[in-house]
């Protein structure tokens, strides 16, 4: 997500099975240190305990990855390196009080892998909901539901998938999962890009107010830092909640690293005096793979391939560890062949895989969005935070060079590829830009809608980053009410576009229609924020078209 805009200046009603409580005689002044800021207060006393929550993800028909982190000691915090080795057994059941045991087991937690806990659980019934549980020197962990994916074969009548991104810490609270894990009726979830934030205290939007500061309070570069910005996260309740309640599918995008990373840099990095960006890079995504239930199917990747059913097929881009440097936006780079957002043999992959596709739909969790861009005549007061939130010149050129805009040769190979094999139903998922989009996904944007559309694409907005009327410091709507109508008029193929408020997406899917629910929060910076639905849009079968519907799911 391109912008460099910097600012001035428990939810578990389940009541775990305990052993008698150990009293830690140094635990007041640990948790008084910097990195108690990833330790709730009552982790103070009570250890071994599960104080970051309990997830799974990555559902396959016969299993799923459980995920969860113990505390075997008041010092042990996230990134500490500290604490001893301790044994994690594992319980998985087809019913919520854990009777109908169906797999069980037992992991050594370490510190080097941060007392993190994966545990890929396989011979489960396919299409049916788990409740899993941790236990470590008898003190239990919240109780999990998780979700297995229906067999491959299988005739599927509908999926429904909550999809969010961008969830800044310091601007704002979490709602967004709040009311998905709420819902009861979640096959999965898809993060679709910046589950956490790289700066420091203060540094990134926020509508000038920290409404929670981030720990530790620099910029993360290091393994610690990293470990310690995915252990404060994972102490949100909201987020909690969220992972308890079905599993989720995540892919990164650049401020798991840093903003604007490329494979061999960022924006947000500076050569030596923040070490080398190799090192970074390797940190963020061991402490990413640490701290999240992705199950990679290549090492150091993200890029992977999920299967639902006979319904749909999900592939899943990894688009910050292979693409080239972004361009200098308007250079005539953004059309050279050697330049890449995929990387050849991702590209190849992503090909192959909707070429060979025999489902219904074929969704691809996207980073950043496919569909052009072009800025059009907005005034210069709009033009300006528009272009702070994508990385545009001021000037207001036609593209941003860290979505597929700068590298269009990709993207013209994969959008023929679609075109020249009859390949339907394709519908990328996007994050990154902080707003909602329903875009059809044009061959020639230039000539459009008298040409071709290839796909469509649902962008969700951001989960508590800033969007433009946070920038501009305006009322909710304002700058929506101005600016949607000249972006819809210099892009034929955005149906809608909502640039100011804050939420989540729900995807509900059967054989005839794939359809997003937008919801949008009440107010991002209350905690105890109530959300509602603002519009739907769909794509029906074979018509590689939006269109709007009335009603949400």
């Amino acid at each position: 997500m391109t912008s460099r805009y910097r600012a001035p200046g428990s939810p578990n009603s389940l009541s775990p099975r305990r052993r008698t409580v150990v009293k830690a005689a140094a635990a007041t002044a640990v948790l008084a240190a910097p990195l108690a800021g990833a330790l709730p207060a009552r982790a103070a006393a009570d250890v071994p305990a599960f104080l970051h929550g309990v997830a799974s993800g990555d559902p396959l028909p016969d299993g799923v990855l459980l995920w969860t982190r113990v505390t075997p000691a008041a010092e042990a915090t996230p990134g500490s390196g500290l604490g001893p080795d301790t044994a994690v057994s594992w319980t998985v059941a087809t019913d919520k009080a854990l009777r109908n045991v169906v797999s069980q087991g037992t992991i050594i937690a370490t510190a080097a892998s941060d007392h993190t806990v994966k545990a890929d659980i396989r011979g489960l019934a396919p299409a049916t909901d788990h409740w899993f549980r941790f236990s470590a020197g008898g003190t239990d962990s919240p109780v999990g539901r998780t979700r297995t994916a229906p067999a491959a074969d299988a005739a599927v009548t509908g999926l429904r998938f909550g999809v969010v991104s961008c969830a800044n810490w310091e601007a704002g609270h979490f709602s967004s999962y709040r009311h998905l894990a709420a819902r009861g009726d979640l096959d999965a979830w898809l993060h679709l890009g910046d589950y956490v934030y790289e700066y420091g205290t203060g540094e990134y939007g926020t509508r000038d107010t920290v409404v929670r500061p981030h720990a530790p309070a620099h910029e993360i570069l290091t393994l610690a830092d990293y470990r310690l910005r995915h252990g404060t996260y994972k102490t949100d309740p909201d987020l909690q909640a969220l992972h308890t309640a079905a599993p989720v599918v995540a892919i990164w995008d650049d401020h798991e690293f840093a903003n604007d990373a490329w494979s061999g840099g960022a924006e947000n990095h500076t050569e030596g005096t923040e070490g080398a960006w190799a090192a970074r890079q390797a940190a963020a995504k061991q402490a990413y793979f640490e701290w999240m239930p992705v199950r990679p199917a290549i090492a150091g990747t993200t890029y992977r391939r999920l299967r639902f059913g006979k319904l749909t097929d999900l592939s899943l881009l990894d688009l910050r560890s292979f693409r080239s440097q972004q361009s200098s936006t308007g250079s005539g780079a953004v059309d050279d062949p050697d330049r890449t957002i995929t990387g050849r043999a991702q590209l190849d992959w992503l090909k192959a895989g909707l070429k060979s596709s025999d489902t219904a739909w074929r969704l691809v969790g996207n980073s950043v969005m496919i569909s052009p861009f072009a800025v059009g005549s907005l005034s210069a007061d709009l033009l300006r935070p528009l272009a702070e939130l994508l990385g545009l010149p001021k000037e207001g050129l036609a593209l941003n060079p860290d979505q597929w805009d700068g590298y269009t040769d990709d993207r013209r190979e994969l959008l023929a590829h679609l075109r020249a094999n009859a390949i339907r139903n394709t519908v990328f998922l996007t994050g990154d830009i902080h707003m909602a989009w329903a875009n059809d996904v044009p061959v020639d944007a230039g000539t459009y809608p008298l040409s071709a559309s290839a796909a469509t694409e649902f962008v969700v907005t951001s989960v508590s980053s800033d969007n433009l009327d946070d920038l501009l410091k305006v009322a909710e709507g304002t700058v929506s009410a101005v600016a949607t109508p000249v972006i819809k008029l210099a892009n034929r193929h955005v149906h809608w576009v909502d640039t100011d408020r804050h939420g989540y997406g729900v995807l509900d899917i059967t054989a005839d229609r794939a359809q997003m629910d937008y919801y949008v929060l009440s107010d991002k910076t209350d905690v105890n924020a109530t959300a509602s639905w603002a519009r739907s849009y769909r794509t029906r079968t074979g018509t590689q078209k939006i269109e709007r519907t009335y009603d949400p799911v």
